[in-house]
């Protein structure tokens, strides 16, 4: 029988890092942490990382693995996190991948194709033409030699159009030609994956607590010290960390950062539930405004062993 990987997957602030807490209890598990930023020495409170306290009573793996001025990637978190699993497997435990950014979970789970250099040259004129003649023309190009890319990337996704029409020129075949021969964890493992989901009020309000409580703990120290230094351009898309230079460099005040801060998260919380909403294997957990952490642990504890768990 094949070994089975858990992702625990969901928007930011849904609850996910205590929940995977009292979870890889019940199922023998150490976390794997499938999010773009925790990886980041140094970034804290801006990335919301778990405790000290968790992390020392449970084994989490892929944080504060990267320096802040080292450039990141998918495929170097692939490469990382596909060791980290199968040394978790190798000990008789279940890899939990925990963690919000839905394209690492997919290169896990579905598989990466073979690397295409950028080609700036081309990647330039593509642009151009994209200014010059409109979008719709870049798109109607894509529709020409990948129709089948086409149909999944929107009209006006130009970094994506461009994208597939560099792999096409660089490779001389569609993207979706190399996407499907992607080999992912899914080959050889038994994948489960559970999102937590709870009333958009509620997780914006959530959103809310959590920004507030960042700048309670020191987020405008933290920022102070990190924009001192060299941060890699990867790092640098942490949110609150553009904000907060704005509100150093005088352009915004204390209250109007916090808003902007809560409002940009609110705004990655709505993508990342469309992106986890367009994956018809996630299985979806109800989250409610009294639920602790705990409880729903074990009703997804419930919903993997396949009975209904008493909590």
């Amino acid at each position: 029988m094949k070994k089975e990987i858990v992702f625990l997957v969901g928007p930011t602030a849904s609850g996910k890092t205590e929940t995977a807490f009292f979870l890889a209890k019940k199922i023998n598990a150490e976390i794997v942490s499938c999010d773009s930023m925790q990886v980041y020495r140094r970034m804290d409170i801006l990335t919301s990382k778990p405790s000290l306290l968790l992390r020392d009573s449970l084994p989490h793996h892929l944080i504060n693995v990267v320096p802040i001025d080292k450039e990141y990637d998918v495929s170097c978190y692939r490469r990382q996190a596909v060791k980290k699993i199968k040394e978790v497997i190798k000990k008789g435990k279940v890899p939990l991948c925990v963690g919000g950014a839905g394209l690492y979970m997919s290169i896990l789970i579905d598989g990466i194709f073979p690397h295409c250099p950028a080609d700036e040259g081309l990647r330039k004129r593509l642009y151009r033409q994209g200014q010059v003649r409109g979008s719709g023309y870049l798109y109607g190009k894509l529709k020409e030699v990948d129709p089948e890319a086409a149909l999944k990337i929107h009209p006006h996704d130009k970094r994506r159009i461009i994208r597939a029409l560099e792999v096409f020129f660089i490779k001389g075949k569609p993207i979706s030609y190399f996407q499907k021969r992607r080999r992912g964890l899914a080959d050889k493992y038994r994948i489960r994956i559970l999102c937590l989901d709870m009333p958009r009020s509620e997780l914006y309000a959530q959103i809310n607590r959590r920004v507030n409580e960042m700048f309670s703990r020191g987020i405008i120290a933290e920022a102070e010290m990190l924009l001192e230094q060299k941060i890699s351009k990867t790092a640098s898309y942490a949110i609150g960390l553009k904000e907060l230079k704005g509100y150093f460099d005088g352009m915004y005040s204390l209250s109007e950062v916090k808003e902007k801060i809560k409002q940009n998260t609110r705004l990655y919380a709505k993508r990342q539930l469309t992106w986890f909403r367009k994956d018809k294997r996630i299985e979806w957990v109800s989250v409610k405004g009294k639920d602790t952490p705990r409880r729903v642990a074990g009703r997804i504890y419930g919903m993997l062993m396949g009975h209904k768990q008493k909590v």
